[in-house]
């Protein structure tokens, strides 16, 4: 008798996660999607060649810009929820769509940041290169990313 209670019990908790799992993908997250570019946006503020602007698109803009170019499995939930979650957190670090809108001191010292964390391997995220093999960045593409990050930093903190 008691094996059969907890047969009917794991039934109907399947059951009811199957059923929650359902009604949960009704809702969405907005989607960090825009095709404009800004005034604010780095590259329109400054100057960003050609394979860095490559780099930041392959390896920076999905969690660090206002451009994410969002996988299949973000129709799914509640994967959509934690990508999204994900990507708030980077754009409050750096959003390079917005990176106007900060202080210059600010924006000098974002980009520094930005240079140590790829310097020291934080960035991109290991989680985020699990999946975006293509985003893995050779050690030229480091180089020439934490260049530009640190040049242009010393160039806007002189701006002061």
């Amino acid at each position: 008798m008691e094996q059969k209670t907890i047969k009917t019990f794991l039934n109907r908790f399947l059951i009811a996660v199957f059923i929650a799992f359902v009604i949960i993908q009704i809702f969405h997250p907005e989607k960090n999607e825009n095709n404009a570019i800004t005034k604010d946006n780095i590259e329109t503020m400054y100057p960003v060649p050609d394979s860095v602007h490559m780099i930041l698109k392959k390896a920076c803009y999905d969690c660090h810009s206002d451009y994410t170019n969002y996988p299949w499995y973000n129709r799914i939930q509640p994967v959509a929820w934690w990508l999204n979650d994900h990507i708030k957190k980077g754009k409050r670090h750096v959003n390079f769509s917005e990176f106007g809108k900060n202080p210059i001191e600010k924006q000098a010292k974002k980009l520094k940041k930005c240079a140590d964390e790829i310097e020291e391997g934080g960035m991109p995220l290991d989680n985020y290169l699990w999946i975006h093999k293509d985003a893995i960045l050779s050690n030229q593409e480091k180089d020439m990313l934490i260049n530009w990050c640190n040049t242009l930093s010393k160039q806007i903190a002189e701006k002061k």
